[in-house]
C-alpha cells in the first residue's frame, strides 16, 4: 500500500515574485524598531497636523458660505439682500475663527505629547535611550557639543 502524495508546485517569473513581495510588504509588520529620533519628529510633526486640517477645512467652508452671503446680496438683492447680508456674516466670522481654532487645538496636543517629547529630547541631548545608534557627540544641528557655534 504505497501512496505517492503528489504535490502541485509552480514557480513564479521575476516580474511575478516582485509583485508578490511588495503585497507581502504592505501586510508585514514592520522589520524594525523607530528610532527615539524619528519618534521624537513624528510627535512634533502630528502636534500640528490635525489642527491645521481642522481649520482649513473651516476656513475654505466659511469662505464659500461668505461667497453665498455675497451673491444673495449682488445678484439677488431686491429679494435676499438682508439674508444675504447675514449669511455673509457668519462666512466671515467663520473665517475669522479659523485661525484662534488652529492655535487651540496645537496649544491642547502640545500639552498632551509633552511629557513624552520631553523625555524623548532629553534622552538624546544626554546621549541616553539612543537603541542601536552610536553617541557621536553630535547635537541635532550636527556641530560638535563641546564647541561654541559661530555667531
Amino acid at each position: 500500500m504505497d501512496e505517492k502524495k503528489e504535490a502541485f508546485t509552480y514557480t513564479y517569473s521575476a516580474a511575478e515574485r516582485e509583485k508578490i513581495q511588495r503585497i507581502r510588504e504592505k501586510y508585514a509588520p514592520p522589520a524594525r524598531e523607530e528610532s527615539p529620533r524619528e519618534r521624537l519628529f513624528r510627535l512634533d510633526k502630528s502636534a500640528t497636523r490635525g489642527a491645521a486640517l481642522l481649520s482649513l477645512i473651516v476656513g475654505v467652508v466659511s469662505a464659500l458660505i461668505l461667497g453665498v452671503g455675497m451673491c444673495c446680496t449682488m445678484v439677488w438683492g431686491e429679494a435676499l439682500f438682508l439674508p444675504g447680508v447675514v449669511i455673509g456674516a457668519f462666512g466671515i466670522g467663520g473665517v475669522i475663527a479659523a485661525y484662534p481654532l488652529y492655535n487651540h487645538m496645537v496649544r491642547r496636543k502640545r500639552e498632551k505629547l509633552a511629557p513624552e517629547i520631553m523625555r524623548l529630547a532629553d534622552g538624546l541631548l544626554t546621549g541616553q535611550g539612543l537603541t542601536g545608534q552610536m553617541l557621536t557627540g553630535q547635537g541635532l544641528t550636527g556641530q560638535t557639543l563641546t564647541e561654541n557655534p559661530k555667531k
